[in-house]
């Protein structure tokens, strides 16, 4: 059965009795047309249901779309959902729709993507940049006035606006409370690869605080877990050693649900944990998971306002603006060593 076939600018023509071009007038608000003709058009714009083809017109024009580009390593990730939120309800304030697309954490993915959006003109252009992409090839993009946002991570070869967590300060604070909770053996388990932004930053602040309470920095408890079930076979890796860790660090939310999981499975229950990154359910477990919480939809709305700043003419240079994270404990995070 063939499709129905989707209403034209000339099928509206026909039905009013006018020229294509008086209708693309009405709709476009380009030129005179007397009032009577335009209700008409209208009318019957509705009535067959007609949608005007945004992305052609503009590219006829050379205007922009009014739509947001959002590039993310992850649409399985929460956090990055709860990003794309905050993004959401600031832009459609300003009649903008969200667009948005998943690299995998692929560098020529990214690429593609940036490529496709770019070539359907966006208003404005944001990235979670993947750890190996470079970004000089926006350069002029961005040198011709489109506003591009690098989000949770900056990017590279780019001088542009970033919004950013404060992953340094939080990864000190979550080490430094389990540390207060007298734990000297505290692994880290971080993201991949090693030269991730996010991971880079809570590991030095990991680092910061070992240092601070002179406690040596052993590699041994620095461990990979890139997706939940890495996270876990990590966990379980460490507590089978001679000397295993008392306390863990899971530096993001997919790290901190396999360490959970891996818990579970050694029937572990007297091992500290403090979460990088909040999880959905973490005050429902006993005992609940004690966080150093981000906010993401913070972190969107603050990339959605760099945005449409530069959209209504902010040409000050590049900046980037770190939001908060604040520590929350519930339970997980103060278990003392050896209960």
């Amino acid at each position: 059965m063939a499709a129905p076939r989707r209403t034209t600018l000339h099928d509206v023509a026909q039905e009013v009795g006018v020229s294509a071009k008086t209708v693309s007038r009405v709709l476009n608000g380009d030129g005179p047309t007397s009032a009577q003709t335009r209700e008409k058009v209208l009318a019957a714009v509705e009535r067959l249901g007609f949608q005007p083809n945004l992305m052609a017109r503009n590219i006829r024009t050379g205007g922009p779309d009014t739509t947001v580009g959002l590039i993310i390593p992850d649409m399985g990730n929460p956090f990055f959902g709860t990003v794309a939120r905050g993004i959401e309800d600031a832009i459609r304030e300003r009649g903008l729709t969200l667009l948005m697309g998943s690299s995998a954490d692929d560098p020529d993915r990214e690429r593609a993507l940036i490529t496709t959006f770019l070539a359907r003109r966006v208003s404005a252009l944001m990235v979670a940049p993947t750890a190996r992409a470079d970004h000089a090839h926006l350069r002029t993009a961005r040198s011709s006035g489109m506003p591009v946002v690098f989000l949770d991570r900056p990017g590279a070869g780019l001088t542009a606006d970033c919004v950013v967590s404060s992953n340094r300060d939080g990864g000190r604070e979550g080490t430094a409370h389990l540390i207060a909770g007298r734990h000297r053996r505290i692994a880290f388990i971080g993201d991949r690869p090693v030269g991730l932004f996010t991971r880079r930053e809570r590991l030095a602040g990991y680092r910061e605080a070992l240092e601070a309470a002179g406690l040596p920095y052993d590699r041994s408890l620095v461990v990979d877990g890139h997706t939940q079930a890495e996270a876990a076979e990590a966990t379980v890796r460490l507590l089978r050693r001679a000397e295993p860790p008392t306390a863990i660090l899971a530096a993001n939310n997919l790290s901190a649900m396999g360490t959970v999981l891996g818990l579970a499975r050694a029937g572990r229950r007297d091992i500290a944990l403090v979460s990088f990154d909040d999880l959905p359910f973490a005050e429902v477990l006993e005992p609940a998971i004690t966080t150093v919480a981000q906010d993401p939809a913070a972190i969107g709305a603050a990339a959605a306002e760099l945005a449409l700043a530069r959209l209504d003419g902010d040409r000050t240079r590049a900046r980037t603006v770190t939001v908060p994270t604040r520590l929350i404990v519930r339970g997980s995070g103060e278990l003392p060593p050896g209960t």
